[in-house]
C-alpha cells in the first residue's frame, strides 16, 4: 500500500492515475478521511487569529459532513441524473477520490499569514475544484471532463443550500 504522504503529493499533483489507485483500494477509505480532516485543521489553524479554537472544531466537523454529503450528492447525480453508458460506481470509490482531492487544502496553513489568507484561499480552493473534477470523472468513468464539472457545480450548489439550511436550523435551535 502506498505511503499517506505519497498519495496526497500525487493527489496534489492532479495524477489520474492516483484517483484510479484509490477508486480501486478499499482500504484507502481511512487515509482519505484523514486527508479530510488535516485539510480542514489546515483552514482552521489558518483562521484561528478570526474565527478561534471554537472555530477550529466546528470548521473539522463541518468539513466532514460536507465530505459526506458531496460525495454523496455526486453519487446520485452522477450515476442517476448525469451518468455515460460505462458509468458504474459507489459510494465508497466517490468518497476514497473526492477524499483524496481535498489534498491541495493542506496549504491553507500558510494562510496563518494574515497578508496571505486571501491569495492562499482562493488558489488552494481553484486547485481542489480542479482535482475534485479530476477525482470524479475517474471515479464515475466519464469520458466528458465537461459532465463530470457539471456534477461537481451541480453537488456543490445543492451541498451549498443543505449546508445553509442546517445552519439555520441549528442558529434558531
Amino acid at each position: 500500500m502506498a505511503s499517506l504522504t505519497e498519495r496526497m503529493i500525487r493527489a496534489a499533483k492532479l495524477d489520474v492515475s492516483l484517483y484510479e489507485e484509490v477508486e480501486a483500494d478499499h482500504n484507502a477509505m481511512r487515509q482519505a478521511m484523514f486527508v479530510v480532516i488535516l485539510s480542514s485543521l489546515a483552514l482552521g489553524i489558518s483562521s484561528l487569529s478570526r474565527i478561534g479554537v471554537r472555530g477550529l472544531v466546528w470548521g473539522t466537523i463541518a468539513a466532514l459532513m460536507g465530505w459526506f454529503i458531496w460525495a454523496f450528492l455526486t453519487y446520485f447525480i452522477g450515476t442517476r441524473i448525469l451518468p455515460e453508458a460505462q458509468t458504474e460506481a459507489d459510494m465508497g470509490q466517490l468518497l476514497r477520490t473526492i477524499g483524496f482531492s481535498s489534498s491541495p487544502g493542506i496549504l491553507r496553513v500558510l494562510g496563518v499569514v494574515p497578508t496571505l489568507w486571501g491569495l492562499v484561499a482562493f488558489v488552494t480552493s481553484i486547485w481542489m475544484l480542479i482535482a475534485m473534477v479530476i477525482a470524479v470523472r475517474q471515479a464515475l468513468d466519464y469520458r466528458s471532463t465537461l459532465r463530470a464539472v457539471g456534477v461537481c457545480l451541480l453537488g456543490w450548489l445543492v451541498q451549498g443550500i443543505v449546508l445553509y439550511v442546517l445552519y439555520g436550523i441549528s442558529r434558531t435551535a
